[in-house]
């Protein structure tokens, strides 16, 4: 293990595992002083709203393995604003006690002489070293790495060798401590071992660094430009020592390219330029092995080796001497654009006054997530409780960020420059199709339409620059395939369900509707599969033939594609319906049941699953439910459930409502009654990971609504709280913590293109959401299940709202007991509604 002390998980956090505890816990205690006068008056202490959510988010939730599972969620303890552009923070470095933990690291990083990224954003909490504090980085990914770019180290020894063959980053790097940092949102601090104390703030494009520098030593700064977190095809790094300004580029890409050679390739390029506030006395560069002192650029980069692994010994960067003789406290100012150097130095003199100070620009991003963070508001007087919402709703605002410049501009997925069009504020980029698809857009939604207009109109402007592919993962400017499935048609019939419709929602359609009926060059070709099938539509014309996808397609897998597609053609359903496409409408409808196709009744000796079929027509052999490497990172009892819009026509296929509850039953506990939520064998849920994450909510379509709460419930308390581990498994861009969000308010969005709402047991007295107010009695730490319901006044007996919260006010009372209700949510029509063409024609 990699700490010598232990990390509190189950009562708050140790001060070692939340450098932010002291000044919260003050803060808490002027909350407790609140609500004590609350009391005395007219208003009781239990509905006090929490009106400074920023004060309780712990940013370093998520940065450390769970449990014996040695992999972080990935998130990152920078300073950033909401959805900003610019991310400062640390990219740490492994030493042997990490290696130790991955027999791959340590070949790639000892045997193959490689760099690679100690954690995907860059931190790792068990790290101990840091190289440097980059510019840019992606929250919560599952792939080893993404941007990270240009990593700034204030140094204090001498320039020995070039950095780009120190082993390890042994020598440039320094030592730090976990006593000597802290972080809250849109700011981040650390006193590295040699003496530096590192201050980091940002704005939206921009960001402020204070380096204070020990007397009696150098005062040096790397600027390390070719050390993007999975390299560089391209660096630039000139200095300007009259001005004290540092410019220069960076070209790279590369996302997951270890796992295939097709991503091996660059597809952006980030411009920045630095300024210093004290005197540059000295200046040097580093091109691969060769070290120039005296010289003032440099250019190269690292490359992305021969498996997608930057390799020891390629790259370049610059070095300068500072004069701290008279403040060692040097502040550095930082500008990015994707663009240009001149929209670069634009972003920073619109968005940083020349003599703002960090304490000012710190303080505005606190307030900016103060913003944000009000868009949910709860009741709650459990500290740890709190910590855990806000952080989650914290990590679910990152992503997608601001990708175009104070003038509009943005690199287009065509490579040339383009600008936002009238009525779009900013362009976005980063989008986690596979993931985010699910519940992540949606909240974004809840809390912004005009926002998430914006997101929904930034994917139409990527795929009208990309011959009208809709890509399923976007970093940056570039297309890269990863996952499977169609996730930006649920993601703009989702945006466009929850009330974001500022946008050009009939050409999306169009172009999605063209998408899902034409085969393209990429469709039909194998091209970068499994891992990264260039598609939107995975061999579609198997689609329309033979009505799923077989295991001979070019697809990932055939058997979860299908289940993929199906979400993918319900959702183009509704928004057809919403737009009056009535024929396109009924169409997609019969399209989405084709999920069908692959239920295998007699896929083991008493059950049925989802199987993959050959293409013609007969059954996948060597089937195991359990295997989960069979389908897209899940197995098929844990796919099986991924039918979130016809859980009726699911229940029909495993023998009615009592044999599909107690399917889910077994795959939520083992045969002594004990849960499995998480990374057990393949045949019982993992609520880490997409495949699982909707499954509790289908014990609804059952009539045994009592059931989703007690699992929802379970789930929130045994895999989720306020230490560095408190978030199971990768956080995918937020879409893990959206799932959070959404569960401890007692709802969830569990139909692909429509806003209806299932519903289970809220975490909290009160809350708040878009227009939805819930209000909850009863409320204790056994009270799980829903006993009553009033829907605006009205007693109701449903286990879901409809879409009608988007428009109008919503008020939800809540009973809840310690008692399951067996008869709420029992009867059909108050089961949450499932859709099929043969539904359809039995409507009324």
């Amino acid at each position: 293990m990699a700490h010598a002390q232990p990390v509190v998980r189950d009562r708050g956090l140790s001060k070692r595992s939340d450098p932010t505890l002291a000044w919260r816990t003050a803060f808490l205690v002027v909350v407790g002083l609140v609500l004590m006068l609350a009391c005395a008056g007219d208003e009781p202490a239990s509905r006090a709203w929490v009106d400074d959510p920023a004060s309780f988010v712990s940013p370093f939730i998520g940065t450390e393995g769970a449990r014996s599972h040695r992999q972080a969620a990935n998130t990152v303890p920078g300073a950033v604003m909401p959805y900003g552009m610019l991310s400062f923070g640390p990219e740490h470095v492994y030493t042997e006690d990490l290696l130790a933990e991955s027999d791959r690291s340590r070949e790639w990083v000892v045997e193959k002489k490689g760099r690679l990224p100690v954690s995907a954003g860059g931190y790792n909490y068990a790290a101990s070293r840091v190289k440097g504090f980059s510019l840019t980085r992606l929250s919560g990914t599952g792939c080893l790495g993404a941007s990270g770019d240009v990593p700034l180290l204030p140094f204090t020894s001498e320039i020995e060798h070039s950095p780009d063959s120190d082993f390890m980053d042994a020598y440039y790097s320094s030592g730090f401590s976990h006593n000597d940092e802290q972080a809250r949102p849109g700011y981040y601090q650390v006193r590295l071992a040699n003496g530096v104390n590192v201050e980091l703030s940002a704005t939206e494009r921009t960001g402020i660094a204070r380096f204070t520098y020990p007397e009696d030593s150098p005062s040096r700064l790397l600027v390390r430009t070719s050390y993007s977190q999975l390299g560089s095809s391209e660096a630039v790094t000139k200095v300007n020592v009259e001005d004290g300004e540092i410019t220069g580029s960076v070209t790279s890409g590369n996302f997951c390219g270890y796992l295939g050679e097709h991503n091996r390739r660059s597809y952006y390029t980030l411009h920045f330029v630095l300024r210093v506030d004290m005197p540059i006395t000295g200046v040097g560069s580093w091109e691969d092995d060769a070290v120039t002192p005296n010289t003032n650029q440099a250019e190269g980069g690292t490359t992305y080796g021969e498996a997608g692994v930057p390799p020891l010994g390629r790259g370049s960067g610059v070095w300068v001497d500072l004069d701290t003789s008279e403040n060692q406290a040097v502040t550095l100012r930082a500008g990015i654009s994707y663009v240009s150097l001149e929209n670069a130095r634009l972003n920073l003199a619109q968005e940083q006054g020349a003599d703002e100070s960090l304490e000012s620009i710190s303080a505005k991003a606190y307030e900016a997530w103060n913003d944000t963070l009000k868009g949910v508001r709860i009741v709650a007087d459990n500290h740890e409780q709190i910590t855990t919402f806000y952080t989650a709703l914290y990590h679910s605002q990152f992503h997608p960020n601001v990708f175009s410049d104070v003038n509009g501009e943005y690199s287009g997925f065509d490579g040339n420059t383009h600008a936002t069009g009238e009525g779009q504020g900013a362009q976005y980029a980063n989008f986690s199709g596979w993931d985010v698809y699910r519940s992540q857009l949606q909240l974004i939604t809840m809390l912004d339409q005009d926002r998430a207009s914006d997101i929904a109109q930034s994917l139409f402007n990527q795929a009208s620059q990309y011959g009208g592919v809709w890509d399923r993962w976007t970093h940056n400017s570039g297309a890269t395939g990863v996952m499977s499935g169609d996730p930006a048609t649920i993601a703009i019939a989702n945006f466009v369900a929850f009330g974001a419709d500022r946008f050009d929602v009939e050409g999306a359609y169009r172009s999605l509707e063209k998408a899902a009926t034409t085969p393209t060059a990429y469709d039909l070709s194998d091209e970068g599969c499994p891992v990264f099938c260039r598609g939107q539509r995975p061999s579609l014309d198997q689609w329309l033939s033979l009505n799923y996808i077989s295991d001979q397609s070019n697809s990932w897998e055939g058997a979860s594609e299908t289940l993929e597609q199906s979400s993918a053609d319900f959702a183009l359903s509704q928004l057809a319906e919403r737009l009056g496409q009535t024929a396109s409408h009924r169409q997609f409808l019969e399209r989405s049941g084709f999920w069908k196709n692959l239920f295998n009744p007699n896929a083991t000796e008493n059950k049925g699953y989802i199987q993959g079929r050959n293409s013609d027509g007969s059954w996948k052999g060597d089937f195991d439910s359990a295997n989960g490497g069979l389908f897209v990172e899940g197995s098929p009892a844990q796919y099986l459930w991924m039918v979130p819009f016809d859980g009726l026509g699911l229940a029909e296929k495993l023998g009615g409502d009592e044999a599909m509850s107690a399917r889910l039953d077994g795959f939520f506990h083992k045969p002594d009654g004990s849960w499995v939520l998480f990374r057990d064998s393949a045949e019982y849920a993992d609520v880490s990971n997409q495949p699982s994450i909707n499954s509790p909510w289908m014990y609804l379509f059952t009539g045994e609504a009592h059931k989703t709460q007690a699992t929802v419930s379970e789930t929130l308390k045994q895999l989720w709280h306020a230490g560095t581990t408190g978030i199971p498994g990768q956080d995918d861009l937020g879409q893990m913590s959206s799932w959070y969000v959404f569960s401890s308010l007692g709802l969830y969005p569990l139909y692909p293109g429509r806003s209806d709402l299932v519903l289970s047991s809220p975490s909290f007295s009160d809350a708040k959401i878009g227009n939805i107010t819930i209000r909850t009695q009863g409320l204790s730490g056994d009270s799980n299940h829903i006993q009553s319901l009033k829907v605006n006044g009205r007693i109701s007996s449903r286990s879901w709202i409809d879409e009608s919260h988007v428009r109008q006010t919503v008020v939800l009372d809540f009973e809840l007991s310690g008692e399951p209700n067996r008869s709420w949510g029992k009867l059909i029509e108050d089961r949450p509604p499932s859709f099929s063409v043969s539904r359809l024609e039995k409507a009324p």
